[in-house]
């Protein structure tokens, strides 16, 4: 069932728990996505990053239509649209042509004043068509490289920012960082300031960027005191290469290769939906189920 994301994270937000939002490119990961989510009945967010794929309309005309087949309820959702170095509104207006249910109109790599106006801009847009909107406040850094370009998200001018801009949840900056981490390093997360950006904003959905490689216990942790939301990819191709490793590919193994990558991927996304505490709070089913295991014969 193809559904907001404002519909998914106002229950996880009322429910103290988080939903993970894998990022796919395409039918094979978005699939996968959605069997593990009806696996564990739970909901499930379809991240798309702006430049995933060539052509923003023919994605999201498929994905939108799995999301919609599923037994769980299923968000669109554009990831990043709209940075400094494209057009601002080229993405997140596609993606509101494509049918995404939801979108991100990131400008936190901008002043307040600044960031809050163009997102202003565009979320009446989006709400005029049924569409929910998740913007950034402070700005998470690139993986070993985020102390440096990270700014951690200020509770005092977090409430200001949600109510003039009118979005539906705030991507927060408490330590995480996006892509890969340096080896072994675990980043600590504010968990205060998350206390604090809770407790501000009148307990409003927070959403936390940079999943991957945070750490298990983290992302349990801030799910239960106060993120709704949690973006992975990373994480989850590094399981899909880690399982390649592991199978034989010899002969005609090798027919497997993409079933093995996938398997590898969807499992960890299961882990990651019982972690955050997803599974089970699918509220509501569909009509079919994007399972389709039909048996077909050849004529002779």
């Amino acid at each position: 069932m193809l559904v907001t994301m404002k519909e998914i994270l106002d229950k996880a937000n009322a429910g103290w728990y988080g939903v993970p939002a894998p990022n796919v490119g395409g039918e094979r990961e978005a699939r996968a996505a959605i069997e593990a989510a009806e696996e564990l009945n739970s909901p499930m967010i379809l991240d798309v990053s702006y430049n995933a794929h060539p052509d923003l309309v023919f994605l999201g005309s498929y994905l939108t239509r799995l999301a919609d087949q599923s037994t769980v309820p299923v968000a669109v959702n554009l990831d990043h649209g709209g940075h400094a170095s494209i057009a601002q509104l080229r993405d997140p207006i596609t993606a509101l042509r494509a049918g995404f249910s939801s979108i991100m109109v990131d400008r936190s790599m901008f002043p307040f004043e600044e960031n809050l106006r163009m997102v202003a801009e565009i979320v009446p847009i989006a709400h005029a068509v049924g569409v929910s909107v998740e913007a950034e406040l402070g700005h998470v850094g690139e993986g070993a490289n985020a102390d440096a370009t990270s700014v951690l998200t200020d509770p005092s001018e977090a409430l200001e920012y949600i109510e003039r801009t009118g979005v539906d949840c705030l991507a927060v900056s408490i330590g995480s960082a996006h892509g890969a981490y340096a080896k072994n390093i675990i980043p600590k997360i504010d968990f205060d300031r998350l206390h604090e950006l809770k407790k501000v904003t009148n307990q409003f959905p927070l959403v936390m960027h940079g999943g991957s490689g945070t750490g298990d216990e983290n992302i349990r942790r801030a799910c239960q005191e106060g993120i709704n939301k949690v973006n992975l990819c990373n994480e989850l191709l590094q399981a899909a290469a880690n399982r390649l490793k592991e199978a034989d590919l010899t002969g005609n193994g090798a027919y497997a290769l993409f079933d093995i990558l996938i398997a590898g991927w969807k499992d960890r996304l299961m882990f990651q939906i019982e972690n955050m505490g997803a599974a089970g709070k699918a509220w509501a089913t569909g009509p079919k189920g994007v399972r389709t295991d039909v048996q077909t014969t050849m004529a002779e």
